[in-house]
This record gives structure tokens, C-alpha cells and sequence, in this order.
């Protein structure tokens, strides 16, 4: 079987999957390194991370005087009597913030609950991995008011009516410290190991690697301001390291709809002006100055003049190319547009 991923996870409501200390270490370290100052004096709230064990928990605890927080807060839902703990500058006596000792809520710790959003209007920075299969809850949960955040969730979220609108009005962006590959993750010990790409430590902790996963944000980060180098038209059906795409000898234009397909993030051309429809992996590498998002593919992120009988992607040759993000270059040098090379 292929290696776990969130969608699986999701539809058969797994969703105890726990995240790794060092993927919270870089992506944490990813904000820090743009702005040394994003957590100082901030309270943090991690409203899905069990103060005993929870990695999150762990880093901010770690590292609380470092950071400068004024307050750490880490709850956790219960078949019962949930769990907080809250630790405020004013508690900070020694550097054994990890031996503190949390104590049971009134309610049974759901984010969505009263007492946990109490904690959220209180917060500045809410930071998770939520369950798979709230993923849409939460992230609503979370943009209801105006907080700096960071979630785990599946790259495929991108596609999600709740999610697409706040990536294209810049209001949310993917993460710098997680963008090919999979990750690997600490799962319950009840969890089946039926798919490749597990292990069991020395102590008995299983683990999974997993598929498409990525940070949802909207704390700032270098890579977001780094620049895509792309070659020209012509270059790309000359040099591009992508065989088909040389095979091809040309960029097709959708059937039904002013825009050139564009199937690799790095074949991009430099001096096409119009609309391109590219694969959601570029968002790995979305640059706002550079580039802007005009609308997708599917149903509610269509622009003006998509055929409404597509519903999620459009078609070439009447063959459907998968899920694609709409694009263009928010300037381009001298004009140019590439109409030079073959557009089919």
C-alpha cells in the first residue's frame, strides 16, 4: 500500500496523528529567522495538544523564556474533564518549565467548546496540528477573529471552499519548512499499521510517514518573499528538465478557457503575460509580489468565463488536467508575451 496520507486519515476519522518535535523546531524557527521578535510578548495558544505529551507543548515550554512569551496555554479534549496548562511570565521561577503541572477544565476541552474559544479571544498565536477530519472547523474556528496562526493539514485543503478564498486574498499562506516529500508522524497504539512507511521505535511508539502535508499560515517567513527564477517560453521547451515538456514542443491553451497549462511549477515562462493554470504545488513557491492568484479550477474559485459544465478542472483536447491554480505575473518586463513560441 502507498504511504498514509491525511485524506485516508480523514474519512476514517484516525486523526491522532502526532507531530514530531524537529517539524515544529523548523517551521517555529522558519518564523523567527524573518522576524526574531514574532512571539515576544505574544500568548500562544495550542488548543489541540495534550499538555502531557504533546511535542507543541514541549517547544513552547523549552523554549517560553527564549521566545519571550508572556503566556503558554495547551488544552486538550477528553472523553470527559479536558486538560490545560497555563503557564504566564509572572509563573516563570526556573528553567524546568517542562516538569509543570496542568490541571482538568470544566468542559471536556473541544476547541469549538465555549471555555477553549474563551482561550482563543485571549490568544494572539494559535498554534496546532487540529484532527484530520476537522480540519475545515477549525481553521474557520480559528480566522474567526483576527490571530496569527499556524496549522498542520493536507496540501489538498487548498481546494477547500473554506480555505481557497484566504490563500487568494493573501489572508493565509503555505508554511517555508514542509513543501515535497512526506513526514513522518507518531500515531496511537491502537493505530493500524497496514500502509509502507511505518516503524516502531525502541519504546514501542508507532509511526507513520505521511503524504501531502503542510503548514497553513499567516506568520510571515522568508521563502514567501523569494523570487521564482523561470525561463522564457522558448527556454522551457528547450532546456526544461521535464522530458515531456520538451516532447510536447509547445504549451497548450485549455478548451474552454483563455489560459495556458502550465503542468510543473519550474516551467513557468518568464514571458507569457496572460493567465496560467498551474499545479497547487506551486504554492510552495507563491511570491504575492510576483505572482497573482486570479481564480482555480474548481467550483467556487472559478473566474469569469470558465464553462460552467467543468466542475473541477479544465479540459485539453477534451482531456481533463487535474486541479490547477490560475495565475499571471503581476508585471511583465517590455510586455513581452511569448505569443512567438508554439501555443496550441
Amino acid at each position: 500500500m502507498p504511504n498514509a496520507d491525511l485524506h485516508s486519515a480523514k474519512a476514517g476519522k484516525n486523526d491522532e496523528f502526532y507531530t514530531q518535535l524537529v517539524d515544529i523546531e523548523r517551521e517555529m524557527g522558519a518564523y523567527i529567522a524573518h522576524d526574531p521578535d514574532v512571539f515576544r510578548g505574544k500568548t500562544v495558544l495550542l488548543p489541540c495538544d495534550d499538555p502531557e505529551w504533546s511535542n507543541f507543548t514541549r517547544y513552547f515550554l523549552l523554549n517560553f523564556t527564549r521566545l519571550g512569551l508572556k503566556r503558554l496555554i495547551s488544552t486538550a479534549k477528553t472523553a470527559d474533564k479536558g486538560k490545560i496548562l497555563s503557564i504566564s511570565r509572572d509563573d516563570v521561577t526556573s528553567d524546568r518549565l517542562e516538569d509543570s503541572v496542568w490541571q482538568y477544565m470544566v468542559g471536556n476541552g473541544d476547541f469549538r467548546s465555549n471555555e477553549v474559544t474563551q482561550l482563543r479571544d485571549e490568544a494572539d498565536i494559535v498554534i496546532t496540528n487540529p484532527p484530520f477530519s476537522l480540519f475545515r472547523d477549525f481553521l474557520s474556528w480559528t480566522t474567526a477573529t483576527d490571530k496569527q496562526f499556524s496549522i498542520i493539514g493536507n496540501m489538498n485543503a487548498i481546494t477547500y471552499k473554506e480555505v481557497f478564498p484566504l490563500i487568494k486574498n493573501n489572508q493565509m499562506w503555505l508554511g517555508q519548512s514542509i513543501h515535497s516529500g512526506d513526514r513522518e508522524f507518531r500515531v496511537p497504539e491502537t493505530y493500524p499499521l497496514d500502509a509502507a512507511g511505518w516503524r516502531v521505535d525502541q519504546d514501542g511508539n508507532k509511526y507513520l510517514r505521511v503524504k501531502g502535508v503542510r503548514w497553513f499560515t499567516n506568520i510571515d517567513h522568508d521563502r514567501r518573499h523569494q523570487t521564482l527564477p523561470l525561463m522564457t517560453m522558448a527556454d522551457n521547451l528547450r532546456y526544461s528538465k521535464h522530458q515531456s515538456l520538451k516532447d510536447a514542443g509547445c504549451y497548450y491553451k485549455y478548451d474552454r478557457y483563455d489560459a495556458l497549462e502550465v503542468p510543473f511549477t519550474d516551467a513557468i515562462p518568464s514571458d507569457y503575460a496572460g493567465v496560467m493554470g498551474v499545479p497547487i504545488s506551486f504554492l510552495d513557491r507563491y511570491n504575492p509580489v510576483q505572482f497573482e492568484i486570479v481564480g482555480c479550477s474548481y467550483d467556487y474559485g472559478r473566474p469569469a468565463g470558465w464553462d460552467a459544465d467543468v466542475k473541477m478542472a479544465g479540459t485539453i483536447n477534451g482531456v481533463y488536467v487535474y486541479k490547477r491554480l490560475l495565475i499571471r505575473h503581476t508585471s511583465m518586463p517590455n510586455d513581452k508575451t511569448g505569443m512567438s513560441c508554439p501555443i496550441v
